[in-house]
């Protein structure tokens, strides 16, 4: 029994560093633009990326992605959140990432993405599916740059 205590450690927070971080429209052809549903008062797509680095030698799993995101005035784009999403698992390396964010229709540009930074664990922290059930389906198709 204490050798599969010792053998079985929780998993551990990792922290990972961002770089190239950059907050762009979504494309017109992206199918998070949802454009049946646009309307006034709704939200516009935005994708969050840059490069990912994982300096271990380990991957680190079930990663998200924080940052404060402000508009022109100052103002928070994302009120009471800084968990912006998940970008999965991350292999040890330098790696681009992509996510998509929603921003409510009508706020003033440009956006300027504040202490961006991902966290990650040492192991799973969630019940898999599968192998490829690292993202939601339509996370994985967003187009890294």
């Amino acid at each position: 029994m204490l050798l599969f205590l010792l053998m079985s450690s929780p998993a551990q927070a990792a922290d990972l560093s961002l770089s190239s971080v950059s907050l762009d429209p979504c494309a017109q052809e992206d199918p998070g633009r949802q454009p049946e549903f646009s309307r006034p008062m709704g939200a516009s797509c935005f994708v969050l990326s840059g490069m990912v680095n994982n300096p271990g030698r380990r991957s680190v799993v079930d990663t998200d992605v924080y940052a404060r995101i402000m508009d022109a005035s100052g103002e928070p784009v994302l009120q009471n959140r800084t968990r912006v999403g998940s970008i999965g698992d991350v292999e040890p390396g330098l790696h681009p990432f992509a996510l998509r964010l929603s921003v409510p229709a009508g706020t003033p540009g440009p956006f300027e993405v504040k202490n961006p930074k991902a966290r990650g664990f040492t192991a799973p922290v969630r019940t898999r599916v599968s192998e490829e059930d690292d993202l939601l389906p339509l996370e994985q198709n967003v187009a890294l740059n």
